[in-house]
């Protein structure tokens, strides 16, 4: 029985993680700024729902008093956000503050979380961190949205000095890039649908689920340090 929680977990690929990645017995914590669909949580999983603005920078010691000193065996950030209206807004229209907003929840509020869960991570035997990235945060990735690339591309900087840190525990951190998700289709209609309508242009969600289960399946022995995942069709990357 583990402690798992998901940052980010109300629709999209959270709801598809929260779906997918816990096991009967488990106690899953979801954090979100709306309600999430608990319907699609597995029986005899204990689900807990933490209302949240990631922008805010007293959520994590909001969050650490939901766990209340439990061990965290899972800490997942997917939370994410990009430049409304970006194909037909230039980048110097974005107003500073929505620039502001996507620097806070995709890069401060997982460094926050971390460094507040930190304590509860360390009682795990083994803790581990998944940080969602993008592949707008990789070299090759030809992305106009400058706010949520230079996120992305900090987010990957975050996971690899946040390794360091929890090494001595014991800690595994990494950080999982994909390209073009399917968001629109759920975990529970399986990849065809997805695969009929986009091709190879679009990833279903079932297949980052699949990859974050096989990360908490491995043994202590092993960090896997980044992955990147592009759609098929993704040129460029």
């Amino acid at each position: 029985m583990r402690t798992l929680l998901i940052v980010g977990a109300s629709r999209g690929l959270g709801r598809a993680l929260a779906e997918g990645i816990s096991d009967p017995g488990d106690t899953l914590f979801l954090v979100s700024r709306t309600p999430p669909e608990l319907s699609v949580i597995p029986e005899r999983v204990n689900s807990h729902w933490i209302e949240a603005d990631l922008r805010d920078p007293a959520v994590p010691s909001r969050i650490v008093e939901a766990l209340e000193g439990r061990a965290l065996d899972v800490f997942l950030y997917n939370a994410g956000i990009w430049e409304t209206g970006w194909t037909n807004t230039p980048f110097e229209s974005v107003s500073p503050s929505e620039l502001r907003d996507i620097i806070a929840v995709n890069l401060t509020a997982p460094m926050l979380c971390a460094q507040a869960l930190l304590p509860n991570l360390r009682r795990s035997s083994p803790g581990r961190v998944v940080l969602i990235g993008s592949t707008c945060g990789w070299e090759n990735e030809s992305s106009p949205l400058v706010a949520t690339a230079g996120s992305k591309f900090g987010l990957r900087g975050v996971a690899h000095a946040l390794r360091e840190v929890g090494r001595p525990d014991g800690i595994t951190v990494t950080c999982l890039s994909p390209g073009t998700l399917a968001t629109e289709t759920p975990l529970r209609a399986g990849t065809e649908p997805v695969i009929a309508e986009h091709s190879n242009r679009r990833i279903p969600v079932g297949d980052i689920v699949e990859l974050v289960r096989t990360l908490l399946r491995l043994s202590p022995a092993s960090c896997v340090k980044e992955i990147l995942v592009p759609a098929t069709a993704d040129e460029g990357i």
